[in-house]
């Protein structure tokens, strides 16, 4: 009996060590983290993203792909103001408000309360991969309110032709 275990033993053992070997990705939670609307999204996320598997992560609402991490998500960041001044991006009915610092990219989901975020290195992975891979995760969150660009702020405070 002892010898048909011990093999089960072993293979338990080797689990334990190799799950040990990747620790979780340390992420900073975002200041509304625990709201509930992020559950049905964080629930949806891809368990691979432009090839890089889901890790796990050391914060309530974010999550990893990669290791080393490619791309970062955190959801129940502070969701931006309404705004015309800053870069939008349409991918997929998602609308993200683009930032870039160097070569890190930080893209928030526009006009969904809360909003989550999304940072990676174009050298890393491409946006027109992640984007459209997140899009039916990301669209869990309704949107409130869309993108607009200028001409549209323009059309909207001049008054209608009589």
């Amino acid at each position: 009996m002892r010898r048909r275990l011990l093999p089960f033993a072993a293979f338990a053992i080797l689990g334990v060590l190799l799950t040990s070997c990747t620790p979780a990705v340390e992420v900073a939670p975002a200041k509304d983290s625990a709201d509930p609307s992020c559950a049905p999204m964080m629930i949806a996320l891809p368990d691979t993203l432009a090839d890089a598997p889901l890790r796990e992560t050391s914060s309530q609402g974010t999550a990893a792909w990669g290791n080393p991490s490619v791309v970062v998500l955190r959801c129940g960041v502070t969701p931006p103001p309404r705004t015309t001044a800053d870069s939008c991006l349409g991918v997929n009915g998602i609308d993200w408000l683009v930032k870039q610092k160097d070569d890190v990219f930080t893209l928030t989901t526009y006009g969904r309360i809360p909003a989550t975020e999304i940072l990676f290195s174009q050298k890393n992975v491409a946006s027109s991969t992640i984007l459209p891979q997140l899009a039916a995760a990301m669209a869990k969150i309704p949107q409130s309110y869309k993108c607009v660009g200028p001409g549209d702020v323009a059309s909207s405070a001049s008054p209608s032709a009589k």
